[in-house]
Parts: structure tokens; C-alpha cells; sequence
């Protein structure tokens, strides 16, 4: 299989040969995103003294000013496992060199859009969260800022809500068998899924590209 297909299970079949090909790769770069979140556990404890408040204000600048742009940079880097790209495992920090303002602005814009979309009896966030699925590989692969970034996920993920929200549903299981192995399987689980989605974008940018070139040599 050397490109994917845009269906559920090519997405996830071809997210699983390269998860095989690039174990350890894909482990290291996951291992971070997973360091990452950690300073992010200390927010929310009960006890309301000056300390705990100040390590509550701490995680919660934390997870808005620098884990986006980790967790941009590890789907980028997934991407382009995906397409057998040489990658230096610091270009998962790329972001904070390049592109941070538009990383933390279209992960604010997304945030903000599918919370409202949840307040909307929940089926709007589920919409809102199919249909802006790409834009973390926009921001980082087209390098759009934000509002391109969501237009263009919006266009890019016509047609394939349902297989977007069906990947979710899948991904649901392949986490509850990783908890039940001892729970570190969730943590390879995640990698697979992130591998699937990282397929299936690649999948759905060279069918555009290709309809592209279709459309410019006719």
C-alpha cells in the first residue's frame, strides 16, 4: 500500500503499517506530547490557597501558550511518517520558531467554536469537531493562518464528516483495549489513532491536488 485511501478502514490500515514502520519514531514524538500535558494536571485541585492559585493560573497558561504548539507540531510529524518524510524530532517544537501565533490563535478559534457548538445541544460540537479536524496539518503543513486554516477544513472535510466521526467512534474501543492492557496500551492506541487521522488527511490532500492538476491540464 503506497498512498492511502480516504475511508475509514484505508486510514486506519495504512496508519497501522506506518505506526509498524516507524515504531520507535512515532513513540518518541508521542512520549513528548505526553511529557508535555503533564504540567497540565495540576489544574483544578480543590485546595483554593495563594499556591495551588497560582499553579491553577500556571497550567492554565501552560496548556494555552505552549502545549498547542506541541501538540501541532506532533500531528505535523505524524503527517509526514505518513509520507515517509525524513524527520528531526525537533520539529515538533518548530512551531514556537515559525508559526506559534497562528498555532495559538487557531487552536483558541477551534476551541471557542466547537464549545459554542457544544453548548448547542451537543450535535453542533460534534459537527464543528468533524469539520475542523485538518486544521492542526493546515496550520503546520500549508502554513494558513487561522480563519484560512478552518475554511479550509471546512471544504476539505466535505463529504467525509461521517467517515471523520466514525474514526472517532473507532477510536473509542482501540482506547478501552488499551486500558485494559494495564493501561499503557491507551497510549499506543493514541498513537495509532493519530497515525489514521494523519492518513487520512494525506489522503484527502493528494486527491485535491490531483483534481487540481486534472482540472489545470484540461
Amino acid at each position: 500500500m503506497r498512498t492511502p485511501e480516504a475511508t475509514l478502514t484505508r486510514s486506519y490500515s495504512y496508519g497501522w503499517q506506518q505506526f509498524k514502520k516507524y515504531f520507535l519514531h512515532l513513540f518518541l514524538v508521542g512520549l513528548i506530547t505526553w511529557v508535555a500535558w503533564i504540567p497540565t494536571n495540576v489544574a483544578f485541585w480543590q485546595d483554593m490557597s495563594a499556591g495551588v492559585a497560582a499553579l491553577n493560573i500556571f497550567a492554565a497558561a501552560y496548556g494555552i501558550l505552549l502545549v498547542p504548539v506541541i501538540n501541532y507540531g506532533a500531528q505535523h510529524a505524524y503527517l509526514r511518517y505518513m509520507r515517509d518524510e525524513r524527520v528531526d524530532i525537533r520539529d515538533v517544537f518548530s512551531g514556537f520558531k515559525t508559526n506559534y501565533l497562528n498555532i495559538i490563535l487557531a487552536n483558541l478559534l477551534v476551541f471557542a467554536i466547537c464549545g459554542i457548538g457544544f453548548l448547542l445541544l451537543i450535535v453542533p460540537g460534534i459537527v464543528f469537531a468533524c469539520r475542523l479536524a485538518f486544521v492542526p496539518y493546515l496550520v503546520m503543513d500549508k502554513g494558513l493562518d487561522p480563519v484560512a486554516a478552518i475554511e479550509k477544513s471546512w471544504n476539505m472535510t466535505r463529504g467525509h464528516g461521517w467517515r471523520i466521526f466514525a474514526m472517532f467512534l473507532v477510536a473509542i474501543p482501540l482506547f478501552v483495549v488499551g486500558l485494559l492492557l494495564l493501561g499503557i496500551g491507551a497510549f499506543f492506541s493514541a498513537l495509532l489513532v493519530a497515525c489514521a487521522f494523519a492518513s487520512l488527511y494525506y489522503a484527502v490532500d493528494v486527491e485535491e491536488l490531483a483534481l487540481l492538476n486534472a482540472n489545470g491540464t484540461a
